[in-house]
């Protein structure tokens, strides 16, 4: 099936999942006879992926078990993977239509990211193993780090390596033969960098760094915890909770993270909002009525493909092409 054969009569888009074709309103009011009808032809959807700045969507989930347990898919150029309570399970990224095998290792992984040596996976206990390249091997890694709870690991440009755990943000400068506690106020869960700049998600809110992640500063603080970032063009997006509104926020920046402004104004309030990505012009976010596409940097948005039951998109972007992958709650 071509998913780029696809035709629009006036704001209707149409899906195609299976072999089945579902209408998708592209108003911002989710319409639930469309919704149940997504959810009746296939309840096993799990991830879509959308080549076209998310216009249209192909269910890429066949073939993987039903519990996923990635938050978001991780890739390079040539492969895709993606974490379950079975193992990895990878696919190429340049065939649509190739099939998810299982990798041939686990050791009890909680989490898995694309390193600048590739594939990179670890457990809570603070295990870290890289995935040899072409092989089914894994190697351990950071073999020095001592500390647990463990909920990423991050490269930054210039080769600084950071963890992220329930007890704050550590980094080595020496491929991780040695470790430094940078912050020691609340878990830190996901990091970006742009130019030079380094964000944050922290149980306080965001946090931002311009000496390579030596001293952090909160940059926003609304008593509830940061969600979610990403890098767009000319600055950041972030998603966080605000304890007065009881909602989640979501917020751009064009000053390197100093400074920032509400783009939610159109979404429908929620809590369980889950993340932002850019891809061209447009800005996608994951939301419990579905996914919302904003082509004017957040002052209108869009419907462009609805939820999925209780679940929630949370997305990623690789190249061109966008995933979603439906989790409870969008965690």
């Amino acid at each position: 099936m071509n998913i780029n054969n696809i035709t629009f009569c006036f704001l209707f888009q149409f899906l195609f999942v299976g072999n089945q074709k579902v209408e998708i309103s592209q108003t911002t009011n989710k319409p639930n006879s469309q919704q149940k009808q997504i959810s009746k032809s296939n309840p096993a959807n799990l991830i879509f992926e959308s080549n076209d700045n998310g216009q249209s969507w192909q269910d890429i989930s066949e073939g993987l078990p039903e519990n996923i347990l990635s938050d978001r898919l991780v890739s390079n150029d040539k492969e895709l993977f993606v974490l379950t309570e079975k193992g990895i399970y990878q696919k190429p990224t340049s065939e649509f239509f190739s099939k998810w095998k299982r990798e041939n290792f686990y050791f009890n992984q909680n989490n898995i990211v694309m390193s600048k040596d590739g594939l990179l996976t670890f457990n809570r206990n603070g295990e870290f193993f890289k995935k040899i390249y072409s092989t089914n091997l894994l190697m351990p890694i950071y073999t020095s780090f001592k500390g647990n709870s463990v909920r990423t690991i991050f490269e930054s440009a210039s080769g600084t390596i950071f963890i992220g755990s329930d007890e704050g943000l550590f980094k080595s400068t020496n491929n991780g033969k040695t470790w430094n506690h940078v912050h020691k106020n609340g878990w830190v869960i996901k990091i970006v960098e742009s130019d030079g700049v380094l964000l944050a998600t922290n149980q306080s809110g965001i946090l931002r760094s311009t000496n390579n992640g030596e001293q952090w500063s909160l940059v926003i603080n609304e008593g509830g915890v940061g969600i979610d970032l990403a890098v767009i063009d000319g600055g950041f997006a972030a998603i966080t909770y605000n304890t007065t509104s009881k909602t989640r926020r979501v917020r751009t920046s064009f000053d390197g993270g100093k400074s920032w402004n509400a783009i939610d104004e159109s979404l429908p309030a929620h809590d369980l909002i889950s993340s932002v990505v850019q891809s061209g012009k447009y800005l996608l976010c994951g939301h419990p009525d579905g996914i919302y596409r904003s082509a004017d940097k957040g002052k209108s948005w869009n419907l462009i493909l609805p939820s999925i039951g209780e679940k929630v998109f949370n997305l990623s972007v690789s190249g061109n092409l966008i995933y979603a992958i439906a989790r409870e709650g969008g965690c």
